[in-house]
């Protein structure tokens, strides 16, 4: 790899933007696409499903055989809420390579007693959210039902464009949450964007089944083309 493109590799890594590195096997001339660029590539479709994949692979396209080395962020998972549902999400979520946090105010929930080995910020959500550094590449939970900290923490996570926003309450809950947002400034698309109620509707009970309709929902959400997200919905 020339030194140029691994300068462009590590800013684009250290700014947490994805980016393929498309190297010609026969020629072993390579180039580097940036997220940015990718709509505007002649292997754009290509470029955009191994993204979502998050893995590298071969193709061929123009008569030529290419490698395409895929360079994405590691997803993280923030979850606000030290709830049951929490205890079986955060583990569940670190097992397919999520980072997880938690954030809870309350500490009688947000204890190592009740999340082993999962980092916990016990501060309020402007507090807490902030060094985060949550962006585009975060999924982003609320599950205290206490307006105080979800309705805070879900206007936090408007503003940084998380890929996936998810909010526990039934369709009563979420229109009453709609509003207080809108008071607070949140615009309809914001609104529009949170999975609500949360997770895939599979008939989920116990904490531990919501748990996995929540990262089913979270992993469509991340690796499903527009009209398949659609179809899974």
């Amino acid at each position: 790899m020339k030194l140029e493109i691994l300068h462009e590799l590590n800013a684009e890594r250290a700014a947490r933007r994805p980016a393929i590195l498309v190297t010609d096997t026969e020629s072993g001339e390579q180039r580097l696409v940036k997220a940015k660029d990718f709509a505007k590539d002649p292997l754009r479709a290509e470029l955009e499903k191994q993204l979502r994949m998050g893995k590298s692979a071969s193709v061929e396209a123009g008569g030529k055989k290419l490698f395409l080395n895929v360079y994405a962020p590691t997803a993280k998972l923030v979850i606000v809420g030290a709830v049951h549902i929490s205890q079986a999400l955060a583990p569940l979520a670190r097992s397919l390579g999520y980072d997880v946090t938690v954030v809870d105010p309350r500490t009688a929930f947000a204890s190592p007693e009740r999340f082993p080995d999962i980092p916990l910020v016990a501060e309020w959500p402007d507090t807490a959210l902030p060094p985060l550094n949550v962006d585009a590449y975060t999924a982003f939970v609320a599950v205290t039902h206490d307006p105080k900290i979800d309705d805070p923490a879900l206007l936090h996570a408007f503003e940084r464009g998380c890929f996936y926003i998810g909010a526990l309450g039934s369709r009563k809950t979420h229109a009453k949450r709609g509003d207080r947002l809108r008071a607070q400034g949140a615009k309809e698309s914001d609104i529009a964007r949170i999975h609500a109620p949360i997770g895939l509707a599979i008939g989920a009970v116990s904490p531990s089944e919501i748990a996995v309709s929540i990262m089913a929902e979270i992993t469509a959400v991340l690796r499903l083309p527009p009209k398949e997200k659609e179809e899974a919905a």
